[in-house]
């Protein structure tokens, strides 16, 4: 497999975002595909700030659910994953994974420069004293913060609808220089991750999507291939790292 893009010189920047679609072949559910989570939950039931305040003993069980599901042994990073750790390794210049997943399966495969724009499910944090750590057990309204000690307070530390994703600032000043922008297994319809191929376009970064249906904002990426992530992020990995070679 061959994808029609051009030849980056040694240190182009690269910024990747991935989406679920990248994580669906390890065994977890997207959001918006048929079946997905938002068709057997309602967001704002779930996902806001308001929902936490109303039922917080049903979003800790929506989440407790989800971390559950995240520690599976069964549940583990796969070929796309892989291929992008090792892009990571060996492309001699920057490269930056900005994931809109709140999975953990990019760094339990190796990359290790990452932005969770929204959030990480694995860690908690305090509505009071601000604190993080990580967290791998069920949460609920009755545990208590290490740092503070105040009970009630303690939450995913992830980005529900109506809250800023995290790093903003540095992924914009990275898409603002990027040479290559792929975008991998992303619906294009949540914000403001959609509007990131403008940016890169703006920067005259060359842009890609890898997908397996075309996403909604398809039609402003230079090239769209659409398949399996496990075949098409190793082949694009193969073949920009093969360019790479002095």
């Amino acid at each position: 497999m061959s994808f029609p893009i051009p030849r980056f010189a040694p240190g182009a920047r690269i910024v990747i975002l991935t989406g679920a679609g990248i994580s669906k072949e390890s065994g977890l559910d997207t959001f918006r595909d048929a079946g997905g989570v938002w068709t057997r939950f309602r967001l704002e039931d779930v996902a806001t700030p308001e929902a936490f305040r109303r039922n917080p003993r049903l979003v800790h069980d929506f989440y407790n659910a989800r971390r559950r599901t995240l520690v599976d042994p069964a549940v583990r990073p796969n070929a796309a994953h892989a291929a992008l750790a090792r892009l990571e390794r060996e492309w001699r210049g920057d490269v930056l994974i900005v994931t809109q997943n709140v999975d953990d399966l990019h760094e339990r495969a190796g990359s290790r420069r990452m932005i969770h724009m929204h959030g990480e499910l694995m860690k908690i944090r305090c509505e009071g004293c601000g604190d993080v750590v990580h967290w791998t057990d069920d949460l609920g309204v009755d545990s208590a913060c290490a740092r503070c000690g105040a009970v009630g307070g303690l939450r995913p530390h992830v980005v529900w609808f109506g809250e800023m994703p995290f790093g903003m600032e540095t992924i914009l000043d990275a898409l603002a220089r990027a040479d290559l922008f792929v975008s991998i297994g992303t619906s294009g319809s949540v914000y403001p991750a959609a509007g990131f191929v403008h940016a890169a376009l703006d920067a005259g970064a060359f842009t890609l999507e890898l997908n397996k249906e075309r996403s909604e904002v398809a039609d402003l990426f230079d090239v769209v291939e659409t398949g399996p992530a496990t075949e098409l992020v190793p082949a694009l990995v193969g073949q920009l790292l093969d360019q790479d070679l002095p």
